[in-house]
């Protein structure tokens, strides 16, 4: 009695895993990752990427969510200034810190009335990258916030553009070299304070101030697989660099790279 009751169990068992469905994704890929396999080698900055053969279609309507929402910087340009005989240009430039932690991942939204409203994830990263001129860089790279009309339905070819929360790259209790900062109290360093902050740019450095952006963003998408609900395809976001607490004028960044998705 007691065989056949196991070999009953057993084909249960065969008969469940049978008629389930299989449905690979292409953000378990990571999941199921070993750390060996992972560790300083860059892949966890990546995006999960998706067969370039799919050609499938998602529909999208009041009530549904987009989550793990991935965007990679592969290019990054800065506006530099420019001069009497040349106009202001993007240059390319050099990501330098961090090298292996740039990526935007597992942000997440709801669409209410045709509009994504980014809800929370990783939803910005810290850079810094060094133009050909010398100048390094930092700025916010950012998906907070992010809004955008969205169509009743996503495939290859669909084209959507957004706005954004750039953050400050700092916080107010960042201290300068010279120790002042916005939430400590400290504005002047030590032996010009003679000079009272009638100096317009020695009072941009002393008197830190919080300076918030807004960027824009288009994303494209490349590749849908409708069985799995996922797509992927490449974005361009423009947003402001750092303003170190509003003694710079800001430059314009683009942000070129990979982008992944799927609905909830």
């Amino acid at each position: 009695m007691r065989i056949r009751s196991l070999l009953a169990l057993v084909i249960s068992f065969c008969l469940t895993f049978a008629f389930v469905t299989d449905k690979t994704y292409a953000f378990s890929e990571r999941g199921n990752a070993q750390f060996t396999d992972v560790v300083n080698t860059g892949k966890a900055n990546d995006c999960p990427s998706l067969d370039s053969s799919l050609v499938g279609s998602i529909s999208l309507g009041n009530g549904d969510s987009l989550k793990g929402i991935c965007m990679h910087p592969t290019e990054v340009y800065v506006k530099v200034p420019g001069s009497k005989r040349k106009e202001a240009e993007f240059v390319a430039t050099k990501i330098i810190s961090p090298r292996n932690n740039t990526t935007v991942t597992e942000v997440y939204g709801d669409i209410d009335s045709g509009t994504f409203t980014e809800k929370g994830g990783i939803d910005f990263q810290l850079i810094t990258v060094l133009t050909p001129g010398g100048l390094e860089v930092p700025f916010a790279f950012s998906a907070k916030d992010l809004t955008a009309d969205l169509p009743s339905s996503i495939e290859p070819g669909t084209e959507v553009s957004g706005a954004t929360f750039t953050p400050n790259y700092r916080t107010g209790d960042f201290l300068d070299p010279k120790a002042r900062a916005k939430n400590t109290g400290v504005e002047y360093a030590q032996g010009l304070v003679a000079l009272g902050g009638d100096d317009e740019e020695l009072a941009k450095e002393n008197i830190k101030v919080d300076v918030n952006g807004t960027g824009v963003v288009k994303l494209s998408i490349e590749n849908v697989d409708s069985d799995t609900d996922e797509f992927a395809g490449t974005f361009v976001a423009i947003q402001p660099s750092d303003t170190d607490m509003g003694s710079k004028e800001p430059l314009d960044v683009k942000i070129i790279g990979e982008l992944y998705g799927r609905k909830a």
